[in-house]
């Protein structure tokens, strides 16, 4: 797979943003339950690491045991390997109901030395179309790396390895609708979409290459609980521990992560449904103009 060298700025932040997620880790364990797959879901032993696998029978699927309403949420993830066209692997958050919220991380398979794409969206009462997708800067299958999304009452940031890829805004007083009232559970599955996964269903899954297998590790849910009506945070957040671990509430974007936000955009994005003129031709929609 031909990838574009990355700054020594970038790989010293990655590694860095590696060391930060080792530190902070829960457990699959305790955190978390299989929810489906028969069997081809599996936590270790140990509850630090877990694993999801697909065959032409099915996929699998955790999910946390605790809802959440606002958060950071972090796992390291290594992708199924190989031609892993036709596979979709998700980690995401939604929450239940017609008008549901959602707030997603797709990776979409691909032929063997073809790069996955990321795509990314945000739902808010039930309404998505708000899809970005990118080409990551590195073969997501050789090593684990972390994904993360933030959630607070202004902003979604999809980070990987620490390096913001999305920045959705709340922008509810110009009429963008944003996911501020429904609490979410983190799921993740892997599972079967070659009708539209890759190269928009032109590419089919070789099932002789199953099973497909995702592995995952050091889940860390840093957010305000929901339970029976309310959430485990007050209405100013959650408190600041000594190590900053609350920062998440606060969390905005500084000068370096815009530039940071901006070189992955510039380089890697492959689809913003901000600039897909086919989709609205009377202009982008509104939160797209918007600062």
């Amino acid at each position: 797979m031909a990838h574009t060298s990355v700054p020594l700025i970038y790989l010293l932040l990655i590694t860095s943003s590696l060391l930060i997620s080792l530190v902070h880790c829960g457990s699959f364990g305790q955190d978390s339950v299989i929810t489906w797959g028969d069997g081809r879901g599996q936590i270790s032993k140990d509850g630090k690491q877990l694993s999801l696998s697909l065959d032409q029978y099915s996929g699998s699927g955790f999910q946390s045991k605790n809802e959440y309403r606002y958060g950071r949420v972090d796992a390291q993830i290594k992708l199924v390997a190989g031609n892993s066209a036709g596979t979709v692997t998700t980690f995401y958050l939604p929450s239940q109901g017609p008008t549901h919220d959602e707030i997603d991380f797709e990776f979409l398979g691909n032929l063997s030395g073809d790069p996955y794409t990321l795509h990314t969206n945000v739902f808010s009462q039930g309404r998505g179309d708000k899809e970005q997708q990118i080409h990551l800067w590195f073969d997501p299958t050789k090593n684990f790396h972390t994904y993360s999304i933030i959630w607070n009452p202004q902003h979604i940031i999809f980070l990987v390895d620490n390096i913001p890829i999305r920045d959705f805004k709340n922008h509810q007083s110009r009429g963008v609708s944003f996911p501020t009232n429904q609490p979410m559970r983190l799921y993740s599955s892997l599972w079967e979409a070659d009708d539209w996964a890759t190269r928009g269903g032109l590419v089919k899954t070789d099932w002789t290459k199953a099973p497909f297998t995702a592995y995952y590790r050091n889940f860390n849910a840093n957010a305000c609980i929901w339970s029976s009506g309310s959430s485990s945070c007050s209405s100013n957040g959650p408190a600041t521990t000594s190590d900053g671990q609350s920062s998440w509430y606060t969390h905005e974007l500084d000068s370096m992560s815009y530039r940071r936000l901006r070189w992955v955009q510039r380089k890697y994005m492959i689809y913003n449904y901000c600039t897909d003129a086919k989709r609205f031709p009377k202009g982008s929609p509104v939160e797209c103009r918007l600062r």
